[in-house]
């Protein structure tokens, strides 16, 4: 008997549920798959104009809005990182701004992109100049020159660099070479103003200064400049009002501050001197300087508790009321920490507290014995204690340099 094949009942859902899924692959195919972006293939972004950016930090620059001009230098490198010109200008904000690190780090970033750079050479010696770094600074500087001679720039900022050295003659020569190669630039006329400035023509100096800031008269340094040689030519007035302005576009910066102290100090309105050095002390609570010269002028105001406080903060070291750690300055031959020590001595014995005094006068014989002011104030104060007489010495004098 021949076998039959067997068949089922017929079942009519499966028949829908093929359908349903016939209609359901064929609206993925053709509606979804379309509009839908590849696996693993990164999303396109619009691109961000880093000139938009270069932009922003020029019209900073403009305003003397050095912080903000830097931080838009930043973004455009973020956009290109591989534009040196970008790390040149950043550089040279940074510079002019005083953040000198942050200058030679900008730099050597350009000149991994061009080593032929010879703007970023330049920058790079004038920062490595104010580190101290004088033999790194002349090779930066002799780079600039081996690519181009006749680098304004370059020569400009290797006359600073002569100056500090005390090279005077060849710092005027290349300050004259820069002037005349590109009077127009900012850093070619403040080049020569310093140096006008350390060998103490004082007159022509402010001319210069008054130059640079006549193409960008919001440069804080500038204004500093310009109040230090107003005041050592006895311009208080003038040197007080440049000043201002500094502290006006970096309020900040602890400088001009630190400078209106010294003026009103030795103008002789020592309540004034007090109030600003202060100020400075309080903008930059970790340096022992700025606590020592508060001291000096505590003391000269007659505030004799508030001068050892600070004198002793910059001598031995400490914490600020805030919680500012301040590294102590040891006893050296430079005037000024020479000063801090015998007025802090002669706080103490005013306050008969010769105990603490003596250790400090004797600390200055024996440190210092070829400084003939030490010496002096040295014996008087232990003369005073000797004598267990409390009297107001009137040897504290001016110890000035730049604050």
């Amino acid at each position: 008997m021949a076998n039959r094949r067997r068949f089922g009942r017929s079942r009519p859902w499966r028949v829908l549920l093929l359908v349903l899924l016939i209609a359901g692959a064929w609206y993925i195919n053709r509606m979804i798959v379309p509009i839908t972006p590849p696996l693993f293939i990164p999303t396109l972004t619009p691109t961000v104009n880093p000139e938009s950016f270069v932009g922003e930090a020029e019209d900073f620059f403009a305003e003397g809005n050095l912080n903000r001009a830097i931080t838009a230098y930043q973004q455009a490198i973020l956009a290109d990182a591989t534009n040196p010109s970008l790390y040149v200008s950043l550089a040279r904000i940074q510079a002019l701004n005083s953040e000198f690190a942050a200058a030679i780090t900008s730099a050597e970033n350009a000149l991994l992109l061009n080593p032929e750079n010879p703007d970023a050479h330049a920058i790079k010696g004038w920062a490595q100049n104010e580190f101290g770094d004088t033999i790194g600074a002349e090779d930066s500087i002799r780079r600039a020159l081996g690519i181009d001679p006749n680098h304004a720039l370059a020569h400009a900022l290797n006359a600073i660099i002569l100056a500090d050295s005390a090279n005077y003659e060849a710092a005027g020569d290349e300050s004259r070479l820069a002037r005349s190669l590109a009077p127009e630039m900012l850093e070619v006329r403040m080049a020569r103003g310093y140096v006008l400035e350390v060998t103490g023509n004082y007159e022509e100096a402010i001319q210069e200064y008054t130059a640079a800031l006549a193409i960008n008269d919001k440069i804080p340094n500038l204004f500093l400049s310009l109040g230090r040689t107003y005041r050592a030519l006895g311009e208080y007035d003038d040197a007080l009002a440049a000043f201002t302005d500094a502290n006006a576009l970096n309020p900040q910066d602890p400088l001009p501050d630190a400078q209106s102290a010294e003026v009103y100090f030795t103008m002789g309105e020592y309540a004034k001197a007090v109030q600003y050095a202060e100020l400075a002390a309080g903008e930059d609570p970790s340096n022992p300087n700025r606590h020592g010269r508060l001291g000096v002028m505590y003391y000269q105001n007659q505030q004799i508790s508030e001068a050892i406080t600070s004198l002793k903060l910059a001598i031995e070291g400490g914490t600020t009321a805030d919680g500012d750690i301040v590294q102590g300055i040891p006893l050296s031959y430079d005037d000024r920490v020479i000063q801090y020590y015998y007025v802090y001595g002669f706080a103490l014995a005013r306050q008969l507290r010769c105990d603490e005094a003596i250790p400090i006068f004797q600390t200055l014989i024996a440190g210092v014995p070829a400084n003939e002011l030490a010496a002096f104030n040295a014996e008087e104060g232990l003369s005073i204690c000797a004598a267990s007489v409390d009297i107001t010495p009137t040897v504290v004098e001016d110890a000035s340099s730049t604050p």
